[in-house]
């Protein structure tokens, strides 16, 4: 073994017998140009030390295993299975002194998971990864993106959705304890990107759940982050801001007044594709919205976005005939088809039926004489199940308003603002001062 990881080893046993892990942390941070330099012999050291003892420097040999996957012949089955090991016995508090490796890891275990056949085995790794970094049920971390993305690569959602269904409340990002081994720029940049990424890829599974009120949501979170130039995440969750809004609601649903100027400056020119689909979804015809999806057709299977462009059309049929329920008592199903330009009735009854299932309308379909009778919402708003209803909303509301005000008193109670607002306030005080003595006569 070379003489600078024989140093390594010994820095890693010694610093850690004596518990000194925040000293080891903060000089492992120099060590990842010596293991990869050192990438053919990482495996002796890997057997000279301990995951549970030795979690710190066994973090860094794996990261280093990766980074050099490319020049050397590893084993990749035996690496995963490696960090799979790693992540269910590395000890807690050593690993949150070296997040930004530890998240590192577990993006480029994603990156090779990707392209493995059976990738949804790495789904429960990352589920452990998060359980053991995160310090809260609520706080994000960029793990969260990794299983978002393995997820939707797996068609496989019910892992990911345990943490998409949880309202965030805190970030962990990989600066705070990276050090100062990388520009600010490069690691906001960074950290900024698995936050984007968490909810486009969270919007994408509640789109393909058909959960769009949710799936709405995230794409607004991420269009609405601040920034002071365009992202292509942002972008990509702009277009499909803007579909699932026609889907939802037949409109595009106006973005936050606190989101940045880049969206109505860069993203709009840019998507005017979808404006030209929202403006044909507006004459509420079903024609011209499948003449606009088949004009643009291209642009549609280029963006991965044709699915939800059909989305968008069919849910056009289904507000129509929500339309019809607001004039008409009774009607055939001929005249349904024609009024919604469906081929047929038997298509406008399939149509119906489907709506009176889903509780999108209420009505009952004679199949003797094609007739459909629309009818009233049955709710009258005092039942038991109405009532527990209402109280779980409101329950809910209360614990999102005490959870703002623990928030507030965070942020007001935090020496970064304290000092930032005193600052501040007396920047103001001294130019009130200026302004008092300027118009005084000099002697």
């Amino acid at each position: 073994m070379a003489s600078a990881l024989e140093n390594f080893v010994n820095s890693v046993r010694s610093l850690s017998s004596s518990g000194a892990f925040e000293d080891l942390a903060t000089q492992l941070l120099d060590s990842t140009e010596i293991l990869s330099k050192n990438w053919n012999i990482l495996d002796n050291v890997l057997e000279t030390l301990d995951v549970q003892q030795h979690s710190l420097g066994v973090l860094y040999v794996l990261l280093a295993k990766f980074n050099s996957l490319q020049s050397s012949n590893a084993d990749i089955q035996v690496l995963l299975k490696s960090v799979k090991d790693f992540i269910q016995q590395c000890n807690t508090y050593q690993v949150r002194l070296a997040a930004h490796a530890y998240y590192e890891l577990c993006h480029q275990f994603t990156n090779v998971m990707v392209g493995q056949p059976r990738c949804i085995l790495g789904l429960t790794t990352l589920s452990a990864a998060i359980d053991k970094i995160r310090t809260s049920d609520t706080q994000l971390t960029p793990i969260h993106a990794d299983l978002c993305q393995l997820s939707l690569k797996s068609k496989c959602f019910r892992v990911a959705l345990k943490y998409l269904d949880v309202d965030i409340t805190t970030i962990s990002t990989g600066a705070e304890t990276r050090g100062q081994n990388q520009t600010v720029k490069d690691t906001t940049n960074n950290d900024a990107k698995y936050f984007l990424l968490y909810y486009y890829y969270g919007g994408m599974i509640y789109t393909a759940m058909k959960n769009y009120e949710r799936a709405l949501y995230f794409f607004e979170v991420c269009i609405s982050t601040p920034a002071m130039a365009m992202s292509y995440i942002m972008l990509e969750a702009y277009k499909k801001f803007i579909l699932v809004s026609l889907i939802l609601h037949g409109k595009i649903q106006p973005i936050p007044k606190y989101a940045s100027q880049v969206i109505s400056r860069f993203m709009k020119p840019i998507a005017q594709v979808y404006h030209n689909l929202a403006v044909a979804y507006a004459t509420t015809s079903s024609e011209e919205v499948r003449n606009c999806i088949s004009k643009y057709s291209e642009t549609f299977v280029r963006d991965n976005n044709m699915g939800l462009a059909k989305q968008v059309a069919t849910s056009l049929y289904k507000k129509n005939i929500q339309r019809l329920t607001k004039t008409f008592l009774t009607l055939s199903l001929t005249d349904v088809a024609s009024r919604v330009q469906l081929p047929s009735a038997a298509v406008a009854e399939k149509y119906i039926f489907n709506m009176i299932k889903s509780g999108e309308i209420y009505a009952t379909i004679n199949q003797r004489d094609g007739m459909v009778v629309f009818k009233d919402d049955p709710e009258k708003y005092n039942s038991n199940k109405m009532f527990l209803n209402i109280q779980e909303d409101m329950e809910h509301v209360m614990g999102l308003v005490k959870q703002i005000n623990k928030m507030e008193e965070d942020i007001i109670l935090n020496p970064i603002y304290i000092k930032k607002a005193v600052g501040n306030a007396d920047d103001d005080l001294a130019s009130q001062n200026a302004k008092s003595f300027a118009g005084d006569p000099i002697d």
